[in-house]
């Protein structure tokens, strides 16, 4: 005897789904004769229709979701402030070499030395190119002096 029709009845009179509803054995002629959901639901309550209870995972435990977008802060302090000061260190002294204080070999080194954080601050870079900037405006000046003595005019 088949009773499908009777278990789909059920599944709308008692809001379940089709494999948790389970007819018994021994009555299932009163099942067949049942027709409407409230005999359904008579027969519930009386033991002929029973409801099985959910297989499964009862809780949804939702997984750690990977995220997206905002990387930046990952990036540790130190890094953050050695960008920091490379860069104002680096315009500084690109400054200084527009305004003709340093060479282009002596920016090289300084850049070099940037790099290495070889400058604490940029008032440590400007007391170094300072005392540089006298060193070299002495060697320039004792360059200029011996040519002057080593040519011949007469």
């Amino acid at each position: 005897m088949n009773l499908g029709k009777k278990k789909e009845l059920a599944m709308r009179a008692l809001n379940v789904g089709r494999s948790r509803i389970v007819f018994s054995d021994s009555r299932l002629n009163e099942i067949k004769e049942a027709i409407t959901k409230q005999d359904i639901r008579d027969l519930m309550s009386d033991g002929a229709i029973s409801i099985r209870p959910i297989l499964g995972r009862k809780k949804v435990v939702k997984r750690p979701s990977r995220s997206s977008g905002n990387i930046r802060k990952k990036v540790n302090s130190r890094k953050r402030d050695y960008v920091i000061m490379t860069r104002k260190l680096r315009k500084y002294a690109a400054e200084m070499k527009n305004q003709g204080t340093l060479t282009r070999e002596e920016l090289k080194e300084i850049r070099k030395k940037i790099r290495n954080k070889a400058f604490k601050s940029k008032a440590n870079l400007r007391e170094h190119i300072g005392n540089k900037s006298d060193v070299s405006v002495k060697k320039h000046k004792k360059k200029v002096n011996k040519k002057r003595t080593n040519k011949k005019w007469e």
